[in-house]
């Protein structure tokens, strides 16, 4: 996400949240260390005057296995941020790094939990919502030691298949394209995102 921001050349400022600096610098990057995801009040400045945010803090179902704190983060955490970018720019659109498979009726919880912050924040926020499959590209965080064995092989059999795989720069090349394209208000699957990154239509 944060190199497609920093290679758009529409991209003139890019202001990030994070819980620690990145050591990324860059004459666009503007970052603000904030801990709180449940409260923006110091940093709503950081919200002001922009033209969209790129939700995609998130945790896997294994690292927060019960409900309640999955929950906090997946959804309590996006509607606030939501809450606070409409406050501090009203015509934002605020994309939302959901997943693929989720579902309100799923059997998994995490799927569901996510189906409910994608139906939330469309309701209240005209969100769009974006679900990626698996997903390529460095990870932010070390993954267990089975998926770092087989992510290689993984990548070489689904990065073929347009439903199945996406790159990470290539999701927040979607979100940006969608973002000038003013799309809102719906959920883009993975194939959708590939198109959308690749400068393609979609339905």
């Amino acid at each position: 996400m944060l190199q497609a921001c920093l290679a758009d050349p529409e991209v003139t400022e890019l202001r990030a949240l994070v819980r620690r600096p990145t050591g990324v610098t860059h004459p666009k990057l503007r970052e603000v260390v904030h801990t709180d995801d449940l409260d923006y009040g110091v940093v709503s400045n950081a919200f002001s005057g922009v033209d969209t945010c790129l939700f995609c803090l998130g945790i896997s179902v294994r690292q927060v296995p019960d409900e309640a704190g999955y929950r906090r983060i997946h959804r309590d955490f996006p509607m606030v941020a939501a809450q606070i970018l409409r406050e501090q720019s009203p015509g934002a659109i605020f994309h939302y790094l959901s997943g693929s498979g989720a579902g309100l009726h799923s059997r998994w919880m995490w799927a569901r939990v996510k189906a409910e912050s994608e139906r939330d924040l469309m309701a209240e926020y005209g969100a769009t919502c974006w679900r990626p499959a698996m997903i390529g590209g460095r990870p932010t965080a070390p993954p267990p030691l089975i998926l770092a064995m087989l992510r290689p092989v993984l990548k070489l059999l689904f990065r073929p298949i347009k439903t199945a795989y996406v790159e990470n720069e290539a999701i927040g090349r979607g979100m940006l394209r969608a973002t000038v394209l003013g799309i809102r208000n719906r959920i883009i699957e993975n194939a959708a995102i590939r198109d959308l990154a690749a400068g393609r239509s979609i339905d």
